[in-house]
């Protein structure tokens, strides 16, 4: 037998404005998204923005369904979207965040499975990672180079060969 180690590291600021102009376009672009969101059951309002390789920001929200798995996370809806407007395009950055106004939670939300796997696909199709933001109450921030520090044992096509 033996054991495996993983560690993860994130970097936190406690405050955005130190981050490029850009970035911060992305974070407030992912913060108007989830003002938009449709989670009438859940009450927990997300919203994403992924920025492209080419410049273009592209946003989704969460939208939920009454019959709970046709609803789809705001991740996600942010990444497909990309891929239906820009197929050949990678995306560099993804920032996501909640709607701290509407959902009773102090705490930081990261991306669920469902998402962590697409966000990996992601990565794997582009041959490059996607640097993850999420975004707390106020300006704070988490970061990760990449989505293997929330999903080290991903699942990539190479699995089904």
């Amino acid at each position: 037998m033996r054991e495996i180690k993983i560690e993860s590291s994130v970097m936190v600021y406690e405050d955005y404005s130190t981050f490029s102009e850009q970035e911060i376009k992305l974070f407030e672009k992912a913060i108007a998204a989830c003002k938009t969101a449709y989670a009438p059951y859940s009450q927990f309002y997300v919203g994403a923005s992924v920025l492209l390789e080419n410049g273009e920001i592209i946003v989704g929200n969460n939208q939920e369904n009454a019959v709970y798995p046709c609803g789809l996370c705001a991740e996600r809806v942010a990444l497909f979207n990309a891929a239906t407007h820009y197929p050949e395009v990678s995306p560099k950055l993804l920032a996501v965040t909640i709607d701290y106004d509407r959902v009773a939670s102090e705490d930081i939300a990261f991306p669920c499975g469902s998402c962590r796997q697409v966000i990996s696909e992601f990565e794997y199709r582009f041959k490059t990672p996607i640097t993850l933001y999420m975004l707390g109450k106020g300006q704070q921030v988490y970061k990760l180079s990449s989505v293997k520090q929330l999903l080290p044992f991903t699942f990539t096509p190479d699995n089904l060969k």
